[in-house]
């Protein structure tokens, strides 16, 4: 039995959302190979073979990977699909884009999101914005999987010594074209890899507001900044800071909820924290369920007194 762990990368650096796959891909057991399909991406291959676990690289350079189009990469792991029993990738947008393509070629039912492994054909998700887990059992013959990273503890990044070996890269389907990507630039740690995250919700009252009490916090503890869908929805925050199940799923080491009431939705996304300090106003807000230190109380005064108590 060989697993096959699709590797998210930007063509120089490995993500990190690749070495929880791997930690998917290890409960599984057999070997472990990692394929890159990139653009100039010897670097990244170098660091998945690097991975803990890793037996073998297989990297794919053409350029037509340069953007990640999912009908190409696609192609390229059709080439190794049939030597595998499981194929995995991160649960995020790159994962995402290629696994039901993948798994529609290979005729196989694709197993979204899980977040454990029981067995080689059984894994758990959840449904339900997280109120209920599904135990799904296959019987195909390739198991095409999406891991949600925040189930699997990363494996080390260094230490293994995984072989690379260069496969001829697929030509260009031509089916899609790649137009324009625009990137956010942050000065703050990326939301779905920070270890700590400091999220402000509508109870923080105005953008303005969102800024001045969230970001000194933020800074003294070189955090992530992040919102709940209500306060990006009355444009408090981008969307791209929108923690909960119609943003990002994180799980940071420090989660600090700030006015943020505690929505379903909103805790589908975070509850998984190995922290959770929450401050609202509301002693009743649903947020206190899930947080293992809570203060009620005016956000204006209390954040304040955390940030001076920092130093």
């Amino acid at each position: 039995m060989s697993n096959l762990v699709i590797a998210e990368h930007d063509n120089a650096t490995l993500k990190g959302s690749t070495l929880n796959t791997i930690a998917a891909a290890a409960k599984i057991g057999g070997d472990i190979h990692v394929l890159v399909a990139g653009s100039n991406a010897q670097a990244v291959a170098a660091a998945a073979g690097q991975a803990a676990g890793v037996s073998k690289v297989f990297l794919a350079d053409g350029a037509a990977f340069a953007d990640g189009l999912a009908e190409n990469v696609t192609e390229q792991i059709l080439v190794v699909a049939k030597n595998y029993s499981h194929i995995l990738f991160p649960a995020t947008a790159y994962g995402k884009n290629i696994a039901p393509r993948l798994a529609a070629k290979l005729d196989v039912a694709q197993i979204s999101d899980i977040t454990s492994v029981e067995s080689a054909d059984t894994f758990t998700r959840p449904i339900y914005a997280g109120n209920a887990i599904a135990t799904v059992q296959s019987s195909d013959a390739i198991k095409v999987i999406t891991v949600r990273t925040t189930g699997f503890d990363a494996v080390a990044a260094t230490g293994g010594s995984g072989s690379v070996e260069n496969l001829s890269a697929t030509a260009d389907s031509g089916k899609s074209v790649f137009v324009s990507r625009e990137i956010a630039k942050l000065d703050r740690p990326e939301l779905t890899a920070a270890k700590v995250i400091v999220s402000g919700g509508r109870g923080v009252g105005s953008g303005e507001n969102y800024h001045k009490v969230l970001e000194p916090l933020a800074d003294k503890l070189n955090a992530a900044l992040g919102a709940s869908r209500a306060a990006v929805d009355a444009g408090f925050a981008p969307n791209d800071y929108q923690v909960g199940q119609t943003g990002k799923i994180v799980a940071p080491q420090l989660y600090i909820a700030v006015g943020i009431s505690g929505a379903i939705q909103h805790l589908a996304g975070m509850k998984d924290s190995k922290v959770i300090v929450a401050i609202n106003k509301d002693a009743e807000a649903p947020i206190f369920a899930v947080a293992d230190y809570g203060i009620v109380g005016d956000l204006n005064e209390i954040v304040p007194q955390l940030v001076a108590a920092l130093g």
